[in-house]
């Protein structure tokens, strides 16, 4: 166990330019999780790669951000917390520049390997020093600012990224990173706070365990859909290599912990906390659901409805409006509504959005799309403020650090797990959907001899079997959609039971439990 505690940074008046800086920093960190998404098929053309190599670009940056996220306290130690920020605000900017610049494939997965490694640390470094610039009363507020910014990127990253594609090029989708970056270098080199270093040594070869883990996860993840899961044999090689460097690590880690050696990559006592440990695994669902519906809803919105990209990103804003307002409400009425209580909350509203989408079909209007998208946004926001706050409610201050990192880590392979989930629903059910509604696509059925009959044609015509094949597979898609909106919904009400087992430090009754 680490025995040293951060310094205590005591409010300041240059406390927003301090927000200013690492906010700045935060967003676009979380706005290049989605904000290239839009942009892939037109640097697949740019860059002569193939659509499963360009996907890369997104896993490239998922995986070394993972691996590095956990190794935010050992670097806040070793480094100083403010010469780290500095590092990973600077390097990030550059690597986001030679992204925009970058000529091949090989090119831009090294850059955005690059801007992985540097970007891990920028969202757990944000969320411990908002936690150290407020007072415990204002634990709350401070959080909801934060979560503005960790739950608006992602969502408004397509709708940025649609925009500048659009407007200017795929390039621009990193070079926007650029201006906000120096930007945010001048101000935290000039306003935040340092902490005081401390010595600390580590285990490379549990950081090996731990990288092989992740990075394995992360391409099981992402190929599995894809080349059909077990039945082939990379997936099957990704799977044993994620278990035995998941087991490698916790054996290694544990030894650690029971000889108080603090070589370990992370603290595994971060986990004894039962806050902790409950508000990271309902972190994870959030990350699931969020990116999940992230995923699919423009596939819907382009596939079925034939939106625009940039439109489709704009029927997505109003998540992000929803998430921004709620976290705002949440910031002021923390202090008196106990957390948990507004995280149930939350969660109900979350999951009454996410269930009306079940009623979407090819007809549906313009309104149907804006209100539920707004509703389950608004709920997210409302869960994910509390959550933070009572997270870190009763660790001690010795492991916050560690925990800021371990949290961002959970949060990130949520996220990977629901996209993964979710394509995979999505594409199993509409191969079930086809098969069953093939069944009804016979000479017998005078249903659909009255369907032909009716734009003048028979079962027989040529053009009347590419026609019912476009509409059978407009409908297998429209019911798996429904699916995987049922799935997203029954894992949000999966949370509600998890709450309960929170341990409430709610309300006025705010106790600081950091100390102990």
């Amino acid at each position: 166990m680490h025995n040293t505690e951060p310094t205590t940074i005591e409010k300041k008046d240059n406390r927003l330019l301090i927000i200013i800086a690492v906010m700045s920093a935060t967003l676009m960190q979380v706005l290049d999780t989605t904000i290239v998404n839009v942009a892939l098929p037109h640097m697949q053309g740019a860059l002569n790669a193939a659509p499963d190599q360009i996907s890369w670009t997104l896993t490239s940056y998922l995986i070394s951000s993972a691996i590095f996220m956990p190794l935010t306290g050992y670097f806040s130690d070793m480094l100083g917390r403010k010469k780290y920020l500095l590092l990973c605000i600077g390097g990030f900017t550059i690597a986001s520049a030679f992204c925009g610049a970058a000529q091949s494939l090989s090119e831009i997965v090294l850059f955005r390997l690059l801007q992985g490694i540097f970007g891990a640390a920028l969202v757990p470094l944000s969320q411990a020093i908002m936690v150290d610039i407020y007072e415990l009363k204002e634990r709350g507020k401070a959080m909801a600012i934060w979560g503005v910014g960790v739950m608006a990127g992602p969502v408004l990253g397509p709708t940025l990224g649609g925009y500048l594609t659009d407007i200017l090029s795929w390039r621009w989708t990193f070079y926007v990173n650029v201006p906000i970056g120096i930007i945010a270098l001048i101000l935290a080199w000039q306003v935040v706070p340092d902490t005081i270093k401390k010595k600390r040594s580590m285990d490379w070869n549990s950081l090996a365990l731990i990288s092989l883990a992740i990075g394995s996860l992360q391409y099981f993840l992402d190929r599995g859909n894809q080349d059909d899961w077990f039945n082939a044999h990379n997936i099957q090689l990704a799977a044993l290599l994620c278990i035995a460097g998941f087991i490698g690590f916790i054996l290694r880690s544990l030894n650690h912990n029971m000889r108080k050696s603090n070589k370990s990559v992370f603290d595994l006592h971060v986990f004894k906390d039962r806050n902790f440990t409950i508000a990271s695994l309902l972190l994870a669902i959030i990350g699931l659901g969020l990116y999940g519906t992230m995923v699919i809803q423009p596939l819907f919105l382009e596939s079925l409805l034939n939106y625009p990209a940039l439109s489709a990103g704009w029927v997505m804003a109003p998540m992000g409006i929803g998430s921004m307002l709620s976290m705002m409400l949440v910031g002021k009425i923390i202090n008196y509504i106990k957390p948990r209580n507004i995280i149930i909350v939350g969660i109900i509203f979350t999951a009454i959005g996410t269930y009306f989408c079940t009623y979407y079909s090819q007809n549906i209007d313009f309104w149907w799309l804006i209100w539920p998208t707004f509703l389950r946004g608004f709920g997210l926001g409302m869960t994910f403020v509390p959550l933070a706050v009572l997270a870190f409610s009763t660790l001690p201050n010795h492991l916050k650090a560690e925990a800021t990192g371990v949290y961002s880590l959970i949060r990130t392979l949520g996220s990977s797990i629901g996209i993964a989930i979710t394509l995979t629903i999505f594409t199993r059910h509409t191969q079930i959907a086809w098969n069953q509604l093939g069944g009804f696509i016979n000479p017998y059925n005078p249903n659909l001899i009255n369907y032909l009959s009716a734009i003048h044609l028979k079962l027989t015509t040529p053009i009347a079997h590419a026609i019912l094949g476009k509409v059978l597979n407009e409908q297998a898609q429209t019911l798996s959609f429904v699916n995987v909106y049922a799935f997203i919904t029954w894992s949000f009400l999966f949370m509600l039971p998890l709450a309960f087992l929170i341990k409430d430090q709610g309300g006025n009754s705010l106790v600081d439990n950091t100390h102990n």
